[in-house]
């Protein structure tokens, strides 16, 4: 049953000063009478202080209670929300005496999943809470705020309502085919079309940088070994991540880790020298390093010195984003060079991975709402190809009822990206990888 009650820690378990419990569904205060002592429904979003009992009677904790009457809150249900003291044994007992009580443990994003379905937040907004919640860098998290406050769903809906507008014009030409000129013209119409189709062009063009803002940037430093790989890993993370030696070879394997640039989230790896070797072990090295090389959103190519180039380091640069990093400035003065000794060029270079990856003008004030994933991407690209299909039956002579259909078919994925229509599958999907307590 959609709306019976649930309850699932919505703080992270282990040691802590305090746990937040959550309680949700048609009988939640109920439920919460039977485990707070002298539990009252009013006044709503008020904190209140009471003894926590266990279904003996025993106390279990004296914590805060607040209130949320449906429809004002996160579920759209009656909800309560308990504060105890965090740890281990305090929030299980609480959640033991509350399961006790009638409340069944949560599904994993069921709480974010409830909002949908009692139309508190579309999927858009949805996906985004989880967005917020993982963010690991200032952008991420600004950009997952953006969405999550409706920015991407506005624009969206606009489209949304462009198509409904275009559904209408295609009506009155079925409805009334004997007229010459309606109150529209097709010409008109087929224009209007081709907006949408541009608007929807230029949205589908904000999701490689959006999926990428997303998950991380994946930036790989190549090079020949002891070309300083390792030295300006570790400088860019700031920790001594990966080993350094003036031992050529020293990097074997691919060493990866999150940090951000700027406040944009990038995913550093570390790779074996490109060089032939003789050794199994150094092969396999470069073979890994090859493979991140090829999934690279952007390669730093690292040289020693003013060094010329050579053919093996040549043959990185076609067809990649690549940018040419001059190591070892404090040894070799080279121009634009950088040392991760003394930390001369880092910060040119962090403006510099910034504006490749994310765009030369971007500034974390200045967000725009854009696709993150790559359902939204998918969803985006059927609305495209279904006005594609419509175009030939917008002009004079064309049939209007099969470009009715295309265009319905447009506002479909747009609905199914949205959440505005039965999408169980989809739903379950999205909400797969919440935790419980979300």
């Amino acid at each position: 049953m959609i709306s019976d009650p649930i309850v699932a820690l919505a703080t992270a378990a282990g040691r802590s000063a305090l746990a937040v419990v959550r309680l949700s569904g048609e009988d939640a205060f109920d439920v919460a009478r039977r485990v707070i002592a002298g539990f009252r429904s009013d006044p709503p979003r008020t904190a209140t202080l009471a003894t926590f009992h266990a279904p003996d009677g025993t106390s279990i904790d004296r914590g805060l209670y607040l209130v949320f009457p449906a429809p004002a809150s996160y579920t759209g249900e009656d909800m309560v929300e308990l504060s105890c003291h965090g740890g281990l044994s305090v929030p299980s007992r609480l959640l033991a005496a509350l399961h006790a009580a009638g409340a069944r443990a949560a599904a994993p994003g069921e709480f974010t999943r409830r909002a949908v379905l009692n139309g508190k937040l579309d999927l858009v907004q949805a996906e985004a809470v989880g967005d917020l919640i993982d963010a690991s860098a200032p952008a991420q998290a600004r950009a997952a705020l953006e969405q999550l406050e409706g920015g991407l769903s506005r624009r969206l809906g606009q489209l949304r309502e462009s198509l409904l507008d275009l559904q209408a014009m295609l009506g009155y030409e079925i409805d009334f085919p004997e007229e010459d000129d309606g109150p529209v013209p097709v010409e008109r119409i087929a224009e209007r079309a081709a907006d949408v189709s541009r608007r929807i062009e230029r949205l589908i063009a904000t999701a490689p940088a959006g999926e990428r803002l997303r998950e991380g940037a994946l930036v790989v430093l190549a090079g020949r070994p002891n070309a300083g790989k390792s030295s300006l890993f570790n400088a860019l993370l700031g920790t001594g991540r990966a080993l350094v030696t003036e031992t050529p070879g020293t990097t074997r394997d691919a060493i990866e880790a999150h940090t951000d640039v700027l406040g944009w989230p990038v995913r550093l790896v570390d790779t074996a020298g490109l060089w032939e070797s003789e050794s199994a072990v150094d092969r396999l090295g470069v073979e890994v390093s090859r493979r991140y090389l090829a999934a690279a959103d952007l390669v730093l190519l690292c040289v020693e010195g003013d060094r010329a180039l050579g053919p093996d380091e040549e043959e990185l640069i076609p067809g990649r984003q690549l940018l040419l990093v001059r190591t070892k400035s404090d040894l070799h003065a080279a121009a634009d060079g950088v040392s991760a000794l003394t930390g001369e060029g880092l910060g040119t270079l962090r403006q510099r991975l910034a504006a490749e990856l994310f765009g030369s003008a971007a500034s974390l004030a200045d967000l725009e709402p854009g696709l993150t994933r790559e359902r939204h991407r998918v969803a985006l690209a059927r609305a495209r190809d279904a006005l594609a299909a419509a175009g030939p039956h917008l002009l004079r002579g064309g049939d209007p009822v099969l470009a009715s259909h295309h265009v319905r078919e447009a506002m479909l994925a747009l609905d199914e990206l949205l959440g505005a229509m039965d999408v169980e599958e989809v739903l379950g999907r999205v909400f797969a990888a919440f935790c419980v307590g979300k």
